[in-house]
């Protein structure tokens, strides 16, 4: 029925969540396993707004030595950027590219990444819409990892 169907704008702050541990909550939502309707053939998954993507955290020396790597097509145009570079240029790749990565690879993958909305503060023009304020349940990272 549609109203089972029917989708939730869920909330995530990012501020001082894990990177990894935040982006298998965030897969989960997007393909709607949470649901009791839940078909893997079928797109039943909620919205989500990430805000404060600027501020996430990773373990250990992540941030100087993860590499995020592209190719241009052009011979020799293996590019690669570091964690910390990347965050500065653009924080919501990061979540996005992790979050792909958590996702099955079929037809419906881009449909859900579609459905996710990342900003680097807290400023967001889909306040209206949330339903869900995301209640996580992973400890903050406290320390500074420097």
């Amino acid at each position: 029925t549609a109203l089972a169907y029917a989708r939730v704008w869920h909330l995530v702050d990012a501020r001082g969540q894990v990177l990894g541990r935040l982006g298998t909550q965030i897969a989960q939502t997007l393909m709607g396993k949470h649901k009791p309707i839940y078909d893997p053939s079928s797109d039943c998954g909620d919205y989500v707004v990430v805000i404060n993507a600027k501020h996430i955290a990773v373990t250990g020396r992540k941030r100087e030595q993860k590499l995020y790597r592209h190719h241009t097509r052009f011979p020799g145009g293996l590019k690669e950027i570091t964690f910390d570079r990347l965050q500065e240029k653009d924080a919501g790749k990061i979540i996005e590219k992790a979050v792909s990565g958590m996702l099955p690879k079929n037809r419906l993958r881009n449909v859900r990444i579609e459905r996710l909305m990342i900003f680097p503060e807290a400023e967001h023009p889909y306040v209206e819409n949330i339903i869900k304020r995301y209640d996580t349940k992973i400890p903050l990272v406290t320390q500074s990892i420097e």
